[in-house]
């Protein structure tokens, strides 16, 4: 406590040192103001308040200056000062701003709102093109905070956080800080370089503050929050939106501000709800107040984000400039909650920057070196926006947290607690763990390996592991692991391991070397999950898995040659035996219904086998490419970001060769292209082109052959993209030339939400088509028509389409249920 109490009185310290002109801005009722904009008149120094109301203004120099203290709701203040002797304290009282309607002329049936919103649209494009390019100093602060966390979830340890939750289970559990230099040029060039970089609780963490995921212009007609957000003064926004003026006021230019509120036309729209402040005749923006519900971007958590942008006039520029912006978020999920808030502060814009062509490239973010090492006195100096109390008790508090922590003694004592070995860990699992070395070994849980298949009867699965971390913050590893797999019909035990390695974060390389006996689906992109098939067998008599043993050696090597283009390459040897079943228990004998075969190719003969057991090298090259990838570049690797306006490409080629038999010699050639378009406010668009050719694969086995991602359970995972849902598993299994087609549009609430009553369900309409074309076949068709975001209050995993397949002019329809996590 004394280290904790000498930690703070420091920073006070600091604090009285490095400031200049401090003070405490509060309203009238003598309630502090957070986020007030304070600067000089001439724009050269500027600062905001904290959430106390506190600010501290950086100036240096003697002299005389007049300070401008600007709020949302408050008229604005000017102050003229002289410093002369530092530090200076200046305390001020902020009065509400009085709307008036005096200025406006209200003609018959006319809405004067709907007038100001219509020149705000029309000038819209306008306003937008003076932000196309800039650079500007950056400042961002994130914190998070936890209220009655849970001891577990889902029956995963929570831990307090790293030091975050205090006994009543709530406190920060995330505070960071970032300072840093963007530049910006439309349509979406953004360059990012972090200067400092700050983690309460980690001395050598890097912040995951972004300044471009930080930006949200309502400039645009709309802002991507997960979904897309339909901006108050988009060209379309007045069939989203009513508007009422509430009255004028003038800034300190003798600018008239309308202050507009907003309401939605329907609750359901991915739209905002607020204030938002129009300059009269400019038509610009002065500054927002909007809310978004996690209702409206579909993130059920979420009660409420509230944005605060606040917007000063630059004469030089003839524009108002934002420079400051403020998140507010709070959520309840699982019984426990919290909020938080995320802040941005802008200042040094340079609307006339003379960029280049090498002034942006595929590196949008990058951090100078050292920048999370700087000291309390740096952040100090730099810092727009004061500490509260409770930041720089956490600062503190986890500082000294982390110095124990940290320790060998320490990590051993947890360590010696976490892994004593309990008799339900026989069944449940267990891993040991050594955190000063950064290396564990374990097993999974025999009880949650145990299936039930027509091949091996009641099945086991365990998974065996040894893993060291490595790298300065653990981002790289190595492992070892093993896969036990025992079916008591069969009597038979396989065993297969091996070892993998990821070298680096950058260009990630990674090598996998592995090895054994084990049993695999026919369609190795497994197609039905292990429970999924255990529980269709024994409740419903439909033994879809279909297995062979494999036995094999293998070794693979892949990294990324250059940002957006992976490598990789695999060779193996392979010997393939085929299986049938061992069982034909049942558990609800159906009349209707029978075990099928092993042999997808004559399921209704049970000895027949799919293929002769042969053996041959199989060989994999391919290569992903992504048109345009960008790249965050942290000092322990570099992070891809997607860009959803080019499409990715992946090119293959998969060779057999050296066969028991020369007629399992083969070659394949694959080409695919995927994309999701982002068609703001009407959805998202997605589609997949998939294609190969095959060469000398006549007489091919049947392990080798190109199988689809088909579906007979009516249960769908994840995207429907790629997949065929009402596709018998192997019936359209092929060594021929082949083509499949995938489309899905997701309307996110741009027909469902216009329908009344419906509108308030907050359901997502989903059309889908799906086709596969073969050589000497007639092609296979779906189209659906699906129901997303389907729950109760803020559990909505659930979707619901009905797909319609036609083949060789026969059509067959069901309900697919969906589950999504």
């Amino acid at each position: 406590m004394l280290k904790k109490l000498l930690g703070i009185l420091l920073f006070m310290a600091v604090s009285q040192m490095s400031s200049q002109i401090t003070g405490e801005v509060k309203d009238e009722n003598g309630k502090a103001l957070p986020y007030v904009n304070i600067y000089t008149e001439s724009g050269s120094k500027g600062t905001t308040t904290n959430e106390e109301g506190i600010y501290e203004l950086k100036i240096t120099e003697e002299g005389k200056y007049t300070l401008v203290y600007q709020f949302l709701g408050y008229k604005t203040l000017k102050k003229e000062i002289i410093a002369d002797a530092f530090p200076i304290t200046i305390n001020v009282v902020l009065k509400a701003e009085s709307t008036s309607l005096d200025e406006v002329t209200v003609q018959s049936g006319d809405n004067p709102a709907n007038r100001i919103i219509r020149n705000a649209i029309d000038n819209r494009e306008l306003n937008a093109e003076r932000l196309e390019s800039f650079t500007a100093d950056f400042y961002s602060r994130g914190l998070w905070r936890i209220k009655n966390a849970p001891e577990k979830i889902l029956g995963q340890d929570v831990g307090d956080l790293g030091g975050g939750l205090d006994s009543t289970r709530s406190g920060i559990v995330y505070l960071s800080e970032t300072i840093s230099e963007i530049a910006f040029q439309k349509p979406d060039d953004f360059k990012e370089k972090i200067i400092a970089s700050k983690v309460s609780g980690d001395d050598n963490g890097f912040s995951l503050n972004s300044a471009q995921e930080a930006y949200f212009s309502f400039y645009e007609n709309t802002l991507e929050i997960n979904s897309e957000m339909v901006s108050p003064i988009a060209e379309y926004a007045f069939n989203y939106y009513r508007y009422i003026l509430e009255g004028t006021f003038f800034d300190n230019q003798g600018n008239m501000i309308n202050k507009i509120q907003v309401t939605p036309k329907r609750s359901g729209d991915r739209i905002f709800s607020g204030y938002i402040y129009i300059v009269e005749d400019l038509w610009q923006i002065y500054g927002v107040e909007l809310t978004a519900t996690g209702q409206a971007i579909q993130v059920a958590p979420i009660e409420e984000l509230v944005f605060r942008q606040n917007y000063k006039y630059s004469k030089e520029n003839e524009l108002y400039i934002q420079i400051s912006q403020s998140i507010d978020f709070s959520f309840k999920l699982f019984g426990f909650g919290g909020d938080g808030r995320f802040t941005a502060v802008y200042s040094n814009y340079n609307f006339n920057p003379e960029f280049d062509k090498n002034s942006f490239g595929r590196e949008i973010l990058s951090f100078q070196e050292q920048a999370n090492k700087k000291d309390s006195l740096y952040w100090k100096k730099q810092r727009p926006i004061p500490l509260t109390g409770e930041e720089i008790n956490d600062y503190v508090r986890k500082d000294s947290i982390q110095e124990v922590r940290s320790t060998k003694k320490y990590k051993d004592s947890v360590d010696a607690v976490r892994n004593k070995f309990g008799i339900t860990d026989i069944l449940f699992g267990y891993t040991h763990q050594n955190s000063w070395k950064h290396r564990n070994f374990g097993f999974s849980a025999p009880i949650s390996g145990i299936g039930f298949n027509t091949v091996q009867g009641w099945n086991t699965d365990v998974n065996l592991t040894y893993t060291q971390r490595t790298g300065e913050d653990q981002e790289n590893y190595w492992r070892i692991y093993s896969d036990i797999d025992y079916g008591l019909s069969e009597e038979r035990l396989r065993l297969n391991g091996g070892f993998e390695k990821k070298f680096n974060n950058f260009n990630r390389p990674f090598l996998r070397i592995s090895g054994g006996i084990a049993s695999e689906q026919i369609n190795e992109q497994e197609p039905i999950s292990p429970l999924l098939n255990s529980i269709s067998t024994i409740f419903f008599e439909r033994n879809y898995m279909k297995l062979y043993e494999k036995s094999f050696a293998n070794v693979g090597y892949g990294q990324d040659i250059f940002p957006g283009i992976r490598l990789f390459g695999e060779i193996g040897w392979e010997n393939r035996k085929p299986l049938i079943n061992q069982t034909d228990h049942v558990f609800i004998d159906r009349e209707d219904k029978t075990y099928t075969s092993n042999n997808p190719l004559e399921p209704e003969n049970f000895g027949s086998l799919p293929f002769e057991e042969h053996s041959l090298v199989r060989s994999n090259i391919y290569t992903d490419i992504t048109f345009g990838q960008k790249y965050m570049s942290y000092p322990n690797g570099r992070y891809n970001v997607y860009e959803s306006k080019y499409p990715k490409l992946k090119l293959s080629w998969e060779k057999g060769f050296g066969a028991s038999e020369n007629q399992y010699n083969f070659d394949q050639f694959k080409a695919q292209i995927r994309q999701n378009l982002n068609l703001g406010n009407k959805g998202e668009f997605q589609y997949l082109i998939n294609g190969g050719l095959f060469s000398n694969a006549d007489d091919i086995s049947l392990v080798d052959y190109q199988h689809f991602n088909a579906n007979q359970t009516r249960i769908g995972f994840g995207s429907y993209v790629g997949k065929f849902n009402l596709m018998p598993y192997y019936n359209f299994s092929t060594n021929q030339n082949y083509a499949e087609f995938h489309a899905e549009h997701d309307f996110e609430g741009w027909l469902l939400g216009k329908l009344p009553l419906i509108n308030k369900l907050n359901f997502n309409l989903i059309l889908g088509a799906h086709r596969l074309t073969t050589d000497g076949r007639s092609p296979y068709s779906e189209y659906s028509v699906g129901i997303d975001n389907l729950g109760f209050g803020k559990y909505r995993f659930l979707r619901l389409d009905y797909v319609v397949s036609d083949f060789g002019g026969k059509r067959d329809g069901a309900f697919i249920f969906g589950l999504k996590f």
